[in-house]
């Protein structure tokens, strides 16, 4: 983001009127090769290209918040691949990490839940290629009058998930529940010093964005065991004016504990309108969407694109702490003609 998006960033969150209507997209890997002419691979694996897709994203559309900005990122790869998880790549397809902790029928141990150990994020994994990447790539990302804004990370139950499974994670919290808070524990007292290190490698920082799409599968009283305590410890990393959350699976249950945990900025799922999502936050947590990411702006018309941002807005009398946007990233397969038909929908 450029520094007039920022402040009118730190507007929005603050309650103030902004006009135009803010437009604002999560944007990173299933997104911008593809759309910038380049293999997923080569977006990875190069420096160079990662740059130029960037660029070519902020120039093609200047009046959008593309969120987080220049991230750095290997898929769902980056944090797993700290705690050992064997990395598998395509050239046109997002990468994948295999497990680290084995089930046997669906269930793991609490042994191994236990002995996982926290990695180093300065040394470990692909998180030090992350780092250098952002380092390396700063003078021209300010030469475009652009700064790096947010330090990044999945979130605990996300990398929970991933390291063994979603399915294993669910059955494990109701079966092993202390060797998950012991595991959690570990992986969040990583994600701390992750966001931290972030912060003290690039000076320009003053955001924190966590994504955890697992959060969406708990029950209440789940949430408030085993994500509230642990989503508050990661948004108290560092001193950040912006706290940025995404889960984009149902929303309904961390929305109304957002607030008390950190978080001042909630993009989530296209299912819940923007009037139902406004009384479940309530006023404190600007919102970032919401139309149909899939369905409508990858796979609809520029008139589908339209009607259905008409149709969002249309219930939400009071503008305030919103940042229009869709449910989620934008994903794989979204046109250049369907962000303009959004991007004119909001400016009507």
């Amino acid at each position: 983001m450029n520094h007039a998006q920022w402040e009118q960033l730190l507007a929005v969150l603050e309650g103030q009127s902004v006009d135009p209507l803010p437009i604002g997209f999560i944007v990173d890997s299933p997104w911008l090769p593809p759309w910038a002419g380049m293999s997923t691979l080569d977006y990875y694996a190069s420096e160079r290209l990662w740059l130029e897709a960037n660029l070519k994203a902020i120039r093609a559309f200047p009046d959008v918040w593309f969120l987080p900005g220049f991230w750095s990122e290997y898929g769902m790869c980056t944090e797993p691949s700290a705690f050992g998880a064997r990395c598998v790549w395509h050239e046109n397809e997002l990468p994948f990490a295999d497990k680290t902790i084995r089930s046997d029928g669906g269930l793991v141990s609490a042994a191994d839940l236990e002995q996982v150990a926290q990695p180093n994020p300065r040394t470990d994994g692909l998180l030090p290629l992350v780092l250098k990447r952002l380092v390396h790539a700063q003078p021209a990302i300010q030469a475009e009058g652009h700064a790096i804004r947010f330090a990044v990370a999945r979130g605990p139950l996300n990398i929970a998930s991933f390291l063994m499974g979603a399915t294993e994670l669910m059955v494990a919290l109701k079966l092993e529940p202390a060797a998950c808070h012991k595991l959690l524990t570990t992986i969040t007292a990583f994600l701390v010093d992750w966001l931290q290190v972030q912060k003290q490698e690039i000076g320009t920082i003053d955001g924190i964005l966590v994504l955890d799409d697992l959060m969406g599968f708990l029950g209440d009283e789940d949430f408030r065991e085993f994500a509230f305590p642990y989503l508050k410890q990661c948004f108290g990393a560092v001193d950040a004016t912006v706290r940025f959350f995404h889960n984009d699976a149902n929303g309904s249950v961390c929305a109304p504990h957002l607030a008390a945990a950190g978080v001042n900025l909630f993009n989530f799922a296209f299912q819940h309108s923007l009037g139902d999502m406004r009384r479940l936050l309530g006023p404190e947590v600007t919102m970032l969407g919401n139309i149909p990411p899939r369905d409508v702006l990858a796979l609809g018309t520029p008139q589908d694109v339209r009607q259905a941002a008409r149709a969002a807005l249309a219930g939400l009398s009071d503008k305030r702490r919103l940042v229009f946007s869709c449910g989620g990233g934008i994903p794989p397969g979204v046109s250049t003609e369907n962000l303009r038909a959004f991007i004119d929908a909001a400016r009507e």
